[in-house]
């Protein structure tokens, strides 16, 4: 049988080096950020479809 080499599975091929490299030019958003502005929405949305 042939040897693996390598420590990288093969379904994650182009995906861990995506991952591990940042850009300095994105918008980092915290999670935190994410959970609040999603809650925010759902209130909102909530609120006008009662009201409307």
């Amino acid at each position: 049988m042939a040897k693996k080499s390598g420590g990288r599975l093969v379904s994650s091929a182009g995906l861990v080096n995506y991952y591990d490299s940042e850009d300095h030019r994105a918008i980092n958003i915290g999670p935190i950020t994410v959970l609040i502005a999603t809650i925010v929405i759902g209130v909102a949305v909530f609120i006008l479809n009662a009201i409307f």
